[in-house]
């Protein structure tokens, strides 16, 4: 009786588990349950998009070169959705899973988020922009989709490029729109960015003005966006910010230029800061200028195969008199090179494999080799790698 007891009960456990096993693959219960998403509200996703912003990438690095290893990496990976809620109201959000996860103490938002922000459509010249959005402060490089990016220049690689504020956007015609932001100058705080730097008071009203024309000119062959943006930093100390990008477009070659400045009160790009050692000055420095060249080809040989190549030149200056030995205001200039090939193996897919190689140069100047306590010395860094580049779409 026991024996048959047992086989009684082992025999309703593995009817129990084949039935359940049996619903999971038929799906028998499709009808009879509601669906996840109710239907009333399914109209909605027509006017929503997601999509998996993904660059992976098999990287090999040198410096100057000597080997240093081989590993793959995620160099980005961006989850974004974006839409309509309603034919006056976009959306659009975007966390960048390659960043830090941790409350930002300005604006209470991950530093992870690029984007949490509401457009408004109020008329057909005027949209209204509230949230957390990107400083739209001119530039090929910067309004490129960051997947396409291999490495930033200086400036944009440093700084602080997405905030929470509001834009108020003019289409002036269909070839010009003028943009007008109002942005928290940071993420952080003064004293999580600076820590603390004698004399220097922080300011009570931490904020960023920004002032972006965009433009198409002779049909749509020469695209501009060009800004003027002025961060307040501190009390009596601000950041002047100039970015001037012009593309040419044609069938078979783009071409694309961007000239970018920026004088800062104190470092906020924080380079030369960074470079000087804690046993000179422990603190942001002051009257340092950074300057940026970027250029980038790309060659168009056929609908599958692109050669592109990103060029730019890189300087900073600290033209601050702390320093009682310093002899010129020039610090370091990095040249920087990256050829790449894109293969596009689907015509209907915006997916491409490519090889690449970044190339960087870091050259400085006698004062910064010279002086005793900094005594840089010059060093390359090279990548070779090989990956994908996908804005992966999955509604």
């Amino acid at each position: 009786m026991k024996a048959k007891g047992l086989w009684l009960l082992l025999l309703f456990i593995g009817l129990a588990f084949g039935l359940r096993a049996q619903q999971r693959q038929s799906d028998n219960g499709a009808g009879k349950y509601r669906s996840i998403i109710p239907e009333d509200k399914q109209e909605l996703l027509k006017n929503i998009d997601m999509y998996a912003n993904t660059q992976l990438a098999f990287r090999n690095d040198f410096t100057d070169g000597e080997y240093l290893g081989s590993k793959f990496k995620f160099e980005q990976f961006r989850m974004e959705i974006k839409g309509y809620l309603h034919k006056n109201i976009y959306f659009r959000f975007r966390h960048r899973f390659t960043s830090t996860f941790e409350p930002q103490s300005i604006d209470k938002i991950i530093k992870g988020v690029d984007f949490a922000y509401l457009v408004f459509t109020l008329s057909d010249r005027w949209k209204l922009t509230i949230g957390k959005t990107y400083a739209d402060w001119g530039g090929i490089e910067f309004d490129l989709n960051p997947i396409d990016i291999y490495v930033y220049s200086d400036i944009i690689e440093m700084a602080d490029n997405f905030l929470t504020g509001i834009e108020a956007h003019y289409k002036v015609s269909d070839n010009h729109s003028l943009g007008f932001q109002m942005l928290n100058s940071r993420t952080g705080t003064f004293e999580d960015i600076y820590d603390t730097v004698p004399d220097v008071q922080p300011s009570k009203v931490p904020l960023a003005l920004v002032f972006n024309w965009r433009g198409s000119l002779w049909h749509g062959k020469v695209t501009t966006i060009w800004s003027y943006s002025f961060f307040v930093e501190a009390q009596d100390y601000a950041k002047n910010y100039i970015a001037l990008g012009n593309q040419f477009h044609s069938k078979y070659i783009d071409l694309a230029y961007d000239y970018k400045i920026s004088l800062e009160g104190i470092d906020r790009t924080g380079i030369i800061s960074n470079e000087i050692p804690d046993s000179l000055y422990n603190y942001a420095v002051k009257n340092t200028l950074y300057r940026s060249h970027w250029i980038r080809a790309t060659m168009k040989f056929s609908p599958k195969w692109h050669f592109s190549v990103d060029a730019f030149v890189d300087i900073a200056n600290w033209n601050s008199d702390l320093d009682p030995q310093k002899t010129q205001n020039h610090f370091r200039t990095v040249y920087s090179v990256i050829p790449t090939i894109e293969f596009y193996p689907w015509e209907n897919f915006d997916l491409k494999f490519f090889l690449g190689f970044v190339g960087r140069w870091y050259r400085y100047s006698d004062y910064a080799k010279n002086r005793p306590g900094l005594e840089k010395k010059d060093y390359s860094t090279t990548n070779i790698m090989i990956g994908l580049i996908s804005p992966l779409k999955f509604l």
